[in-house]
C-alpha cells in the first residue's frame, strides 16, 4: 500500500476519530451553546414593525406635440431600484428630522449627528417584496416598539410624498415643454401665412381660398393651352384627310374621278350632268352601231362630236375639283402651321405663369401644413392638461405599521439552532484538526509501518493488577496473548532475560511487566522480577513489600544475590526490590556486579524480568537493554509522537539490544473499534468484580528455588 492510499481515510476511520474525540466535541458543543445562550440572553430585544405599500412604475414618457407621450417599457429592476431609493438620505433624512431621531437614539443628555442616526436607521431597515405583486414591506427593528412603528410609517409617508412630488415635477416640466412647442408652432404658422400672402400680393395671383387647399397650379393659361392643343389636333386631322384625298384623286383615271368624288361626298352638278350626257351618247352610239349603222354615218359622227364636247367640259370640271381640293389642302396645312405656332406661344406663357406662382404654392402648402400641426398640438395640449389634472398616485400605503407585541430579535430558537450546528461543526472540525496534528501511535499499522517491528499484544485501558485480584480475571487474557507472542518471538531457546522499556514515564511499563510476570508464573514458569528502575521504583508497591533493602545493596556490595531475592505469595514468582539508591551511586547499573547478577539469575530461573526506567534521557534503560536477551517496547496508545518511538528503537539497537516487538498499552477499545477484537475475550467472562486489595505482607527473604523447568 503506497502513501497515497494510506492517506485516504475510510468512513469508519472518520467515525473512529469522532468516537475518540467525542469528549472534545461535546465540550466544544457545550461551550458554543452556553456562549450562544448567554449572548442571546444579553442581546437587546428588538421589535419589528412593518408598513405595506404599493409602488407603481411611472409609465408616462416625454409628451409629444404629435399626440400623447411615449410609454416606458416595464423595468424588471423597478422594485430593487425603489429599495435602494428608500435607503438614501433623500428619504431617511426627512424621517430623522420629523421624529428627531438624532436625539431619540442618543444616550440621555446627548445627541447623535444626522449621519450616525442615518446609519442606525438604515441598518435597522428590512425591505421585502411581496412575491408576484406590486406590494413591498418596509420593516424597522428598534428596541422601542412604538418608535419602530413610527419610523416605519414615517418612511412610508415620506416616500409617497417624494414620489408624488417627483412625478408632479416631471408632469409640470413636460407640460411646460409642450406649451413651449405649441408657442413655437404658432409662430411658425404665422410666419408661413405672412410669406404666402406676400408672394400672392407681389405676383398678383388670384386665389379665392388662401386658407384652404385648392387646385391652383397655373390659372387660365393651362385651360387656354388645352383648347389650343385640341384645335391643333383637329387641324392635324383635317390636313391629313385633305392630303389623302388629293393623293388618291391624282392617281385615278379621268373616267374614275366622278365616282371617286361621289364616294368622298363631293357633288358637282356640271360633272354629274356632263357625265350623264356622255353616258347617254355612248349608249346611243352603241345601239346605232349594233343596228347596222356604219362608222361614218352622220348620226354616229354627230354623237361622237357631242361626246367629245361633253368630255372636254367634264375634264375642265374635274380639273376644277382637283384644284379646289389642292387649295383646300394648302389652306388646312397653313392653318396647322398657325395652330402649332399658337400652341408653342401658349406653352411658353403657361411655363412663365407656373414659374410665377410656384413659390406661392409652396409657401401656401407650408402654411397649411404648419397650421394642421398647430391644431393637432393644441388639441393634445388640452388633453394632457385635462389628464394631468387628475390626482396621481404612484405609491400608496395599504397597511400602516403597528407596534409589535413580541420582540423579533433575537430569534432564540433560530440562534440556538445555528449555535448547535456551529458547535457540532467546530467540535468535529477541531477533533479532526487535533487528530491531524496528533502524530502519536493510533493503530497497529502505525507501529508496524514506522517501527518495522510486530505488535505482540494490545492491552486494554484501565487494566487491573492481576496479582491483586482473586480468581481468573478477563484482564489476564491480554497477558496470556502477550506471553504466547513473547515465546514465539524469542530469538533463541536460551533467551530468558527480558526488560520492558518505554520512551517516557507513565506509559504503563511497570504494570505490564508485573502482570506478564504474574501470568508466566501462573503458567508454571519459575519467574523472577527485578525492579531495576532505581530512580523511580514501583514494583515493591505492586508486590506490597518494603523497598528498604534490594538491588542497590547487592550492586554496592553490601549483600549477596540470595539475600536480596524475596519470595511472594504467588507460586513460582520471586522479586528483587530496587532498594534505596544513594545520591552518589546513580550509575551503578553499569557495573560488573550487575552483569554477574544477570548471568546468575539466568541460570536459576526460567524467566527473569527487569523493570527498566525510560530509555530516553536515562542511561540505565540502555544498560539493561544491552545486557538482557530480549527487549520489549511498551507504547501507550495515543500519547507520544511516532518520532519519539523511532528514537526509542534506535536507542535499543544502538546499544546492541534485541527488540522483538511492541506492547500497545492503554487502548480504549470502547472508542477505538479497530481494537475490539483484541480483547473480545472479555465477553467470555462475567461482569468484572471489584478486586479485593491484598494485605501487604511482611517481606520474607528466601533463597531462590531451583528451576522446575529446563530451557523452553
Amino acid at each position: 500500500m503506497n502513501e497515497t492510499n494510506e492517506a485516504k481515510l475510510h468512513f469508519l476511520d472518520y467515525w473512529r476519530v469522532i468516537k475518540v474525540r467525542i469528549g472534545l466535541i461535546l465540550l466544544t458543543f457545550f461551550l458554543v451553546m452556553v456562549t450562544a445562550g448567554v449572548t442571546t440572553y444579553f442581546l437587546p430585544k428588538q421589535f419589528l414593525s412593518k408598513v405595506r405599500m404599493e409602488v407603481k412604475q411611472d409609465n408616462s414618457g416625454p409628451v409629444s406635440v404629435f399626440g400623447g407621450g411615449n410609454a416606458k417599457s416595464f423595468d424588471p429592476q423597478f422594485v430593487a431600484t425603489q429599495f435602494q431609493i428608500l435607503q438614501t438620505t433623500e428619504i431617511l433624512y426627512p424621517v430623522i428630522e420629523r421624529l428627531d431621531l438624532a436625539k431619540a437614539f442618543a444616550p440621555v443628555g446627548q445627541k447623535l449627528s444626522p449621519q450616525q442616526a442615518f446609519n442606525r436607521v438604515r441598518r435597522s431597515m428590512q425591505l421585502q417584496e411581496v412575491r408576484n405583486t406590486g406590494l413591498i414591506d418596509i420593516g424597522i427593528y428598534d428596541t422601542d416598539r412604538d418608535r419602530a412603528a413610527n419610523i416605519a410609517n414615517t418612511i412610508g409617508v415620506v416616500y409617497v410624498e417624494r414620489r408624488r412630488a417627483d412625478l408632479q415635477k416631471n408632469v409640470d416640466r413636460g407640460l411646460e415643454q409642450l406649451t413651449e412647442e405649441v408657442t413655437k408652432q404658432r409662430a411658425a404658422v404665422l410666419a408661413a401665412s405672412s410669406e404666402a400672402a406676400r408672394l400672392r400680393t407681389e405676383g398678383g395671383i388670384p386665389d379665392p381660398n388662401p386658407d384652404e387647399q385648392s387646385s391652383l397650379t397655373g390659372g387660365g393659361k393651362e385651360t387656354e393651352v388645352d383648347f389650343i392643343e385640341k384645335d391643333l389636333s383637329l387641324q392635324k386631322s383635317r390636313v391629313s384627310t385633305a392630303k389623302l384625298q388629293l393623293e388618291l384623286l391624282q392617281k385615278l383615271k379621268p373616267e374614275e374621278l366622278p365616282q371617286a368624288l361621289r364616294s368622298m361626298g363631293i357633288e358637282d352638278p356640271t360633272v354629274t350632268q356632263t357625265g350623264r350626257a356622255i353616258g347617254e351618247f355612248s349608249v346611243e352610239e352603241k345601239r346605232l352601231l349594233s343596228s347596222g349603222v356604219g362608222e361614218n354615218h352622220p348620226r354616229i359622227t354627230s354623237l361622237r362630236g357631242q361626246t367629245a364636247v361633253y368630255r372636254s367640259q367634264l375634264q375642265i370640271a374635274l380639273n376644277g375639283q382637283l384644284s379646289g381640293i389642292a387649295n383646300t389642302y394648302a389652306l388646312e396645312k397653313q392653318k396647322l402651321e398657325d395652330a402649332t405656332a399658337r400652341v408653342e406661344v401658349a406653352k411658353q406663357a403657361q411655363v412663365a405663369e407656373k414659374t410665377r406662382i410656384k413659390d406661392y404654392i409652396d409657401a401656401k402648402n407650408r402654411y397649411l401644413q404648419e397650421r394642421r400641426i398647430l391644431e393637432t398640438s393644441e388639441i393634445n395640449l388640452k388633453a394632457e392638461r385635462m389628464k394631468r389634472g387628475i390626482e396621481m398616485d404612484p405609491a400608496r400605503i395599504w397597511e400602516k405599521a403597528e407596534p409589535s407585541v413580541a420582540p423579533a430579535k433575537p430569534n432564540v430558537p433560530m440562534y440556538m439552532l445555528a449555535a448547535a450546528a456551529l458547535g457540532l461543526f467546530v467540535g468535529i472540525g477541531l477533533a479532526f484538526f487535533i487528530e491531524y496534528l496528533d502524530t502519536s501511535v493510533k493503530t497497529l499499522d502505525d507501529v508496524e509501518r514506522f517501527l518495522q517491528i510486530p505488535v505482540l499484544a494490545v492491552i486494554p485501558k484501565d487494566i487491573s493488577v492481576l496479582m491483586q485480584t482473586t480468581g481468573d480475571s478477563p484482564d489476564a487474557e491480554a497477558y496470556r496473548i502477550l506471553r504466547a507472542a513473547v515465546e514465539f518471538n524469542k530469538p533463541h531457546r536460551d533467551a530468558n532475560t527480558f526488560t520492558l522499556i518505554s520512551g517516557g514515564p507513565g506509559e504503563g511499563k511497570s504494570t505490564t511487566m508485573n502482570n506478564l510476570a504474574y501470568t508466566c508464573a501462573k503458567g508454571g514458569y519459575n519467574v523472577l522480577v527485578v525492579d531495576a528502575d532505581l530512580r523511580r521504583a514501583t514494583q515493591h508497591k505492586l508486590f506490597g513489600v518494603s523497598n528498604e533493602f534490594g538491588l542497590t545493596d547487592y550492586l554496592l556490595g553490601r549483600a549477596e544475590i540470595d539475600e536480596v531475592i524475596k519470595t511472594t505469595k504467588i507460586d513460582n514468582l520471586s522479586f528483587i526490590p530496587a532498594g534505596e539508591l544513594p545520591a552518589d551511586s546513580v550509575g551503578i547499573l553499569n557495573s560488573q556486579r550487575m552483569t554477574d547478577l544477570i548471568a546468575k539469575v539466568k541460570q536459576q530461573y526460567d524467566l527473569v524480568f527487569f523493570d527498566s526506567p525510560p530509555i530516553l534521557g536515562v542511561s540505565d534503560g540502555a544498560v539493561l537493554a544491552s545486557e538482557v536477551d530480549v527487549t520489549i517496547m511498551v507504547v501507550q496508545h495515543r500519547r507520544f509522537p511516532r518520532a519519539m518511538l523511532q528514537r526509542v528503537k534506535q536507542a535499543v539497537l544502538g546499544v546492541g539490544g534485541r527488540l522483538i516487538g511492541v506492547v500497545l498499552n492503554n487502548v480504549d477499545s470502547k472508542h477505538d473499534d479497530g481494537y475490539s477484537y483484541y480483547n473480545s475475550y472479555n465477553e467470555y467472562y462475567g461482569a468484572r468484580r471489584e478486586a479485593p486489595r491484598i494485605e501487604t505482607a511482611a517481606p520474607q527473604l528466601a533463597r531462590p528455588r531451583p528451576s522446575s523447568r529446563e530451557d523452553y
